[in-house]
């Protein structure tokens, strides 16, 4: 029986870090050193701002997951599919990159960028300049930690003009688990340019009892993934089916 592959989860955390909110996911990165958790952090639609940024909630919290060695940030920054004005996203590069010189706070800064809303096609290059250059800056910028990893997030196939414009990671599928078990989804995403390693799949919606064997499922085909059971704000709270997600991830 061959092995199966191991992927990294692509976790959005939307959930706001009152005392004791992340504790499902302080839970996780201890009991299992040897799953890698990539962790979306998103304040306010992207990095927020002053007054209400540097914010002590965020400030507590982040360092406290960055102090275990298999967890990752990175930061949202939405391009409402590369119609958001290319300055106000490079101002949230910027503001992002600024946590990593937080006077008096370690561990804050995020080692990547996770740009949602992006486009699937580029008909006329303009979404392929567009993203391109709001990922070397991401790769150029002095304070975005480590591999400052890149994140698109269509939700969706991508044309091949799309690929090479530099993402490390895109999020190929996100999508209720209705849809992706539909004969014409599973076609379409044959069609998909993107390797594994630089795909990931998100799916929601899932029957709990599916949520085990359908992460496992997925490590054949993604090396990021997401699996819950929640039909709603499932990106803003942990599911029942957490536990039965990470063991999934956690298997040989």
């Amino acid at each position: 029986m061959s092995e199966i592959p191991r992927s990294k989860i692509l976790l959005p955390l939307y959930i706001y870090p009152h005392p004791g909110a992340w504790d499902p996911l302080h839970a996780a990165v201890v009991a299992h050193p040897s799953i890698d958790f990539i962790v979306i952090v998103n304040p306010n639609s992207g990095p927020g701002a002053p007054p209400w940024w540097p914010n002590t909630d965020y400030t507590r919290e982040i360092p406290k997951l960055k102090a275990c060695k298999n967890v990752q940030t990175v930061g949202y920054v939405r391009t409402n599919y590369c119609m958001r004005a290319i300055e106000e996203v490079v101002e949230d590069i910027a503001t992002y990159a600024q946590w990593s010189h937080e006077p008096g706070i370690d561990k804050l800064g995020v080692e990547g960028i996770f740009f949602d809303e992006t486009p699937n096609a580029s008909p006329d290059k303009g979404n392929f300049e567009y993203l391109s250059a709001i990922t070397r800056r991401v790769k150029e910028t002095e304070g975005i930690l480590g591999n400052r990893t890149v994140i698109h997030n269509p939700g969706t196939v991508i044309d091949s003009l799309l690929a090479d414009s530099g993402p490390d990671i895109v999020t190929v599928v996100e999508q209720t688990f209705e849809t992706f078990r539909e004969p014409s989804y599973q076609d379409w995403l044959k069609t998909s340019c993107c390797s594994r390693s630089q795909s990931c799949f998100m799916v929601h919606s899932v029957p709990s009892k599916h949520v085990h064997s359908l992460a496992r499922e997925l490590r054949d085909v993604a090396a990021y993934v997401f699996v819950t059971d929640l039909r709603q704000d499932y990106y803003q709270r942990f599911a029942h089916s957490w536990g039965d997600f990470i063991s999934a991830l956690a298997e040989d």
